[in-house]
């Protein structure tokens, strides 16, 4: 018997997701969470065979729960399943650990296909979300340039950002203007946009 955690805050998909999963005779969904907090507390209390992680958890999302889990419970296989799938996410999400990337688009078939062969110790990439990954490359972007364009997407003012990331405004600008160089944008709040699609923010 395969026991699942399922973290997803939409109440309705995480309770469709659960009851699919119930309905296969080898599965037991064992806990539900609706954040990556409880997510985090659930996984170490009922130590699941497989987290089924919604990409956009609040509080530590689902590729920063993965890499607690990975640390803390490596028997604990993670999937994240999203309805968000860019590139950027699905690199990210394999460099923390997680053994399945898939959209929730997938068929409950597939899906209780891909939760047995993570069970079983496999693999599983949505074979178009690992092609649009491969043909969109590395993000040009260096780590204090995705941060400052991070909050620049929000729409933070260069004074907020440069107290929020402890530098000058100056710096901050610096950076920005990097990002929009290295995205070919013609501002910052395009160059945060591109970065967003492209899952590198």
């Amino acid at each position: 018997m395969t026991r699942i955690l399922v973290a997803d805050d939409e109440h309705l998909i995480r309770a469709a997701i659960a009851g699919l999963l119930d309905l296969e005779d080898d599965f037991e969904v064992v806990g539900q969470a609706a954040s990556g907090d409880e997510a985090l507390a659930t996984a170490r209390k009922l130590r699941p065979d497989v987290a089924l992680l919604d990409l956009q958890l609040p509080g530590p999302d689902g590729i920063e729960v993965a890499r607690r889990l990975a640390a803390e419970l490596p028997e604990c296989r993670c999937v994240i399943v999203t309805s968000h799938g860019r590139p950027g996410y699905l690199k990210s999400a394999l460099a923390a650990g997680v053994r399945g990337f898939l959209p929730k688009t997938v068929s409950s078939r597939t899906f209780a296909q891909v939760v047995r062969k993570v069970a079983a110790g496999g693999r599983y990439v949505d074979p178009e979300l690992a092609a649009e990954a491969i043909s969109a490359g590395d993000s040009p972007l260096s780590p204090r340039e995705s941060d400052v364009l991070a909050l620049a997407r929000d729409g933070a003012p260069v004074d907020e950002i440069a107290q929020r990331v402890s530098l000058s405004p100056g710096t901050v600008r610096n950076y920005l203007a990097a990002a929009i160089a290295k995205l070919d944008a013609a501002n910052r709040h395009e160059a945060a946009r591109i970065a967003a699609e492209r899952g590198w923010i």
